[in-house]
């Protein structure tokens, strides 16, 4: 039996028809312009369709999700057997060329019959490789073959049984590079040409000695896998049984978590509590199948991305937003879908939501699962890697490999979804809402309020309203005496914190460092609160666990803390200025500018390493990501985080808001001051970053943009103009005027139709929650719980099933939908 998919073609059910060998020549004619032999470096997306995530393996390769399209000419089509993972059948790849929309068939190789240049294209496109691993050559790891040797390895039973620390090389004083030979239990140095680290090659001496043939890196292991090594085939390796072998030498992989280096070993403090309930080990799940039950393969630290995106594909506002306009978008998409937002998330819902990749293994796949010595129902999911690709090139954190926040990439999210929005229909606004911030001055009591938009609610951790304090004291005086003593770990007892208290917490004033009063005309204590200006559709709660330690390493809050099912919020609803109250005057701090002032803050602008990082930390604690915050920092002089919160208000609707700070060029010729943001444009209006810094230094802004005017956005020579030109601060009312309906312009232009914040009642329901498992955001594991159909289920990773203990007290994202009043 044989199936057959037209990759990158039409849906798999249309008929096909054989071609006469004379009409090759002439049905080729019309279409011989178009044809393009692919160059070494393009894209050749031959192993999964662009607008689904069909392969040659599967039935009707593209069917189901691709409309006609109207660029669609000539495709191939590949044939491959059936039920291809089962060992009783032999299959052989097929290649066809495809002419659409008759879906006539030519098979190849046909160079009798076939112009040169089709023939050569054809070649060219079997003979590619992947694009993502000409991307990321070195994390390709779905190329890691299986092991000969992992099916019967010998495993000696010699009673060694491995500790969890103080591993060192059984030949050398190494205590790094530990590899672990799978046959003896031998603990020996690795060497650097394998590893890329140092050693003495005593575990390959071991090997040549007594040919034993797998080892595994100790500080590699985790609950996902570890780093096997095959002397005997001289390459790494996968071992399919690795948790029996480990568990041979009184290792268990569940046991196994990041360090706050990034490096993964079993750490001196192990978390084995919050691996095991979090993933719900140790009770026997029960596999989901069907819409909405389809998993995302992991690529190596990709579940913060898989669990964010699960969670949002379950909102019905993005479900209707790329899912129900499917055949637009694809119809619309560009001539190359792999690089247009939209497709790819349209692609992404069809994916998780059509049930066409999650269906039940049919009867002879589970008879023979129950004749395997493992029975485990086998869920394959869909590969999130184009997707991938695409929303994380050119962020530096999300297009590598290592496991990043799953809040900061919700965030990332939001900003491409804002800036790709499909008409007037922008999903992300279901989580936007408004927050008024109220500051006092101390001294004179007088008020300021002011609005800023956000998309989710940051909760602190009130670790001082734990409830069982007593036991924490006791089990870390125990902890640290088996520490000191190198015995055995106590159990782990966790913070117990009342959410009630940390949402008073959220509520309280805190106090603002560095407070100018414009009352006072200097610098005062001040208090600010926080309240709710506007209620979302949905609302996002990030429980703030991570902070850093005095070294700056990130830290973790291990707590556990009771999350409602119903949450009602109305009592944080902002009142706006209260009768008695008395405003601040509205007047801009003045800035000092001695006489060295413009060298000064140049060099400041020129140089990032001098970025005030205490500045910057304080306000990524607020929740803006970490790029944002070094712009802010770096466009307002180093003036403070006040100042520079000012700015991030005023720039977070811009779309490139937390991208990285990119510099601007300064000194000489005025390309040079341009050759980032580009000179004055045809309209004659400046770019707004360097307005922006001008403004920052306490100029107006009407200023800024006649100096830039003048000098053709070079900042240099726009600075020498505002001191040179000092009359053109005189008029004062005339400057304020133009400033004002400068403002007035850009927020008219930059402010879409319609309504922004969906306002409504402060009552919630929990749907979904992401947990987090590990020390820090750098390492770990992400997995997502949704409500669905009045049950929870479990999504990690590539496997869904119906959940049996929810752990919503370990949950670090939360979402709840409004409840209709």
């Amino acid at each position: 039996m044989q199936r057959r998919g037209a990759l990158f073609g039409m849906p798999g059910g249309s008929s096909s028809r054989k071609m006469a060998a004379g009409d090759i020549g002439e049905l080729l004619v019309p279409h011989m312009p178009t044809i393009r032999v692919p160059r070494s470096g393009d894209r050749v997306y031959k192993n999964e369709c662009a607008f689904s995530y069909d392969s040659p393996k599967v039935r009707g390769a593209s069917g189901g999700a691709l409309p006609k399209r109207r660029n669609s000419k000539i495709f191939l089509d590949l044939d491959t057997d059936d039920d291809l993972n089962s060992d009783d059948y032999e299959y052989e790849d097929e290649a066809k060329l495809v002419i659409f929309p008759d879906h006539y068939e030519i098979a190849l190789p046909n160079i009798e019959e076939l112009p040169a240049l089709v023939t050569i294209a054809c070649d060219a496109v079997l003979s590619s490789k992947s694009p993502y691993r000409k991307q990321d050559p070195d994390t390709w790891e779905n190329e890691l073959p299986v092991s000969k040797y992992a099916n019967n390895l010998t495993q000696l039973d010699n009673g060694v049984r491995i500790p969890p620390s103080g591993w060192k090389c059984a030949r050398c004083d190494l205590r790094e590079n530990l590899w672990l030979n799978l046959t003896d239990g031998s603990v020996l140095c690795g060497k650097w040409f394998f590893d890329s680290s140092g050693g003495n090659g005593h575990a390959l001496e071991h090997y040549r000695d007594l040919g034993y043939p797998l080892a595994v890196k100790l500080e590699t292991i985790t609950p996902d896998g570890a780093d096997v090594y095959s002397f005997q085939e001289e390459e790494a390796v996968l071992d399919p049984h690795l948790a029996k072998h480990l568990a041979h030498f009184g290792i268990d992989m569940l046991h196994m978590h990041g360090t706050e280096n990034g490096l993964q070993d079993n750490d001196i403090k192990p978390r084995v509590s919050e691996w095991e309930v979090i993933q719900e080990t140790g009770t026997k799940l029960k596999p989901m199948y069907g819409p909405g039950y389809t998993g995302l393969k992991n690529l190596g630290n990709s579940c913060y991305l898989s669990s964010v995106m699960q969670a949002i594909f379950s909102i019905p506002e993005f479900q209707r937003a790329y899912v129900g306009n499917l055949p637009r978008i694809f119809d619309y998409s560009p001539l190359d879908p792999t690089q247009d937002f939209n497709t790819q998330m349209t692609k992404l819902g069809h994916g998780l939501l059509s049930g066409q990749y999650s269906k039940p293994p049919v009867k002879s796949e589970l008879i023979e699962q129950v004749m395997k010595e493992e029975h485990k129902p086998q869920q394959n999911g869909i590969s999130p890697r184009m997707f991938k690709a695409f929303v994380s090139k050119s962020h530096p954190e999300f297009s590598s490999n290592r496991q990043q926040d799953a809040q900061e990439f919700f965030l990332h999210l939001v900003n491409l979804v804002e800036r790709n929005r499909i008409g007037s229909e922008n999903p992300s606004d279901v989580f936007r809402f408004l927050v008024e911030e109220r500051i006092q001055c101390c001294q004179t009591r007088k008020v300021r309020y002011m609005e800023r938009v956000d998309y989710l609610m940051q909760l602190p951790v009130a670790m001082e309203a734990a409830t069982n304090k007593d036991e924490l004291i006791a089990y870390e005086l125990t902890r640290r005496e088996a520490e000191a003593n190198r015995r055995p770990l106590p159990e782990l007892v966790r913070a117990k914190i009342p959410f009630s208290a940390c949402l008073q917490a959220f509520s309280e004033p805190e106090n603002v460092d560095d407070f100018w009063s414009s009352a006072l005309q200097a610098k005062s204590a001040g208090v600010k609160t926080s309240r709710f200006a506007s209620f979302p559709e949905y609302l996002v709660v990030q429980i703030k666990k991570f902070t850093f330690g005095l070294d700056w390493v990130p830290k973790k809050f291990d707590v556990s803390i009771d999350m409602p099912d119903l949450l009602d919020i109305n009592h944080l609803r902002a009142r706006g200025l209260q009768p008695g109250e008395e405003e601040l005057p509205d007047i801009s701090p003045p800035i000092v500018i001695p006489d060295d002032s413009k060298d000064r803050l140049m060099n400041q602008l020129i140089d990032p390493s001098e970025i005030d990082e205490s500045s910057v930390m304080q306000l990524a604690e607020m929740g803006f990501p970490l790029e944002a915050c070094r712009k802010a920092v770096y466009f307002t002089g180093n003036m403070g985080a006040e100042v520079a919160f000012n700015w991030i208000i005023v720039h977070m609707e811009e779309p490139d808001f937390a991208e990285p700070l990119t510099m601007p060029g300064y000194g000489g010729a005025a390309s040079a001051g341009a050759s980032v943001f580009g000179a004055t444009g045809l309209d004659n209006q400046p770019p707004e970053e360097i307005v922006a810094i001008i403004t920052s230094m306490g100029f107006h802004r009407n200023q800024a943009v006649q100096a830039l005017r003048a000098t053709n956005s070079n900042l240099e020579r726009a600075l020498d103009w505002i001191f040179s030109h000092p009359e053109f601060e005189e008029d004062s009312d005339f400057v304020i005027e133009m400033e004002n309906n400068a403002n007035a312009n850009i927020i008219s232009e930059a402010k879409p139709e319609g309504p922004r914040v969906k306002d409504g009642s402060g009552t919630y329901e929990l749907f979904a929650f992401i947990s987090h498992m590990g020390t820090s955001t750098m390492s770990g594991h992400y997995v997502c719980h949704i409500k669905k159909e009045g049950r929870w289920v479990i999504y990690n990773d590539h496997k869904v099933c119906a959940s049996e203990r929810p752990p919503k007290d370990l949950g670090y994202m939360y979402f709840y939908r409004r409840i209709p009043s």
